[in-house]
């Protein structure tokens, strides 16, 4: 656990109040990346949640990673117009580019994670992807490694 003192002190901001626990596992999650094991048996120490409860809550909601992450979140919309428009090569692109075997979906270097998601909202993009909070549309499989790039991507 890196930052012990600061889940501490959101541990500290929520354990009084009742029905907090999707809050307080995401701002646990925005400082550690993901909720690890041992992350979560602390919070089930620190406060009046029981394990199987965060365990509960954390593999529910699909916002909760139980695996490091990436720095840069790299989101692949899949939606109908991303799909029609080649969606399925542009993923195929990043993780060729990224070098992510079957079943990975974060680089070993820890500087990428690479997530399906089932629309992005930018139709007229298509096929687009967003890396951390700026959207890349119109892509083609060669473009991809220009735009990781622009991550830090070597």
């Amino acid at each position: 656990m890196k930052n012990k003192e600061k889940i501490d002190a959101i541990i500290q901001k929520y354990k009084s109040r009742k029905g907090c626990t999707i809050p307080l596992l995401q701002e646990i999650q925005a400082i550690e990346r993901y909720l690890s094991k041992e992350v979560m048996k602390y919070v089930a120490d620190n406060t009046d949640l029981k394990l199987a409860e965060i365990y509960g809550v954390a593999t529910f909601y699909t916002m909760f990673r139980l695996k490091p992450q990436g720095e840069h979140i790299i989101k692949v919309c899949k939606g109908t117009a991303c799909h029609v428009s080649g969606a399925e090569t542009i993923l195929s692109a990043i993780r060729s580019e990224l070098n992510l075997g079957n079943g990975e979906d974060t680089t070993s270097d820890g500087q990428f994670t690479v997530m399906e998601v089932a629309c992005l909202g930018c139709c007229s993009l298509a096929p687009v992807i967003m890396v951390d909070s700026s959207t890349h549309g119109k892509l083609t499989a060669e473009s991809i490694a220009s735009v990781l790039k622009k991550y830090g991507k070597k």
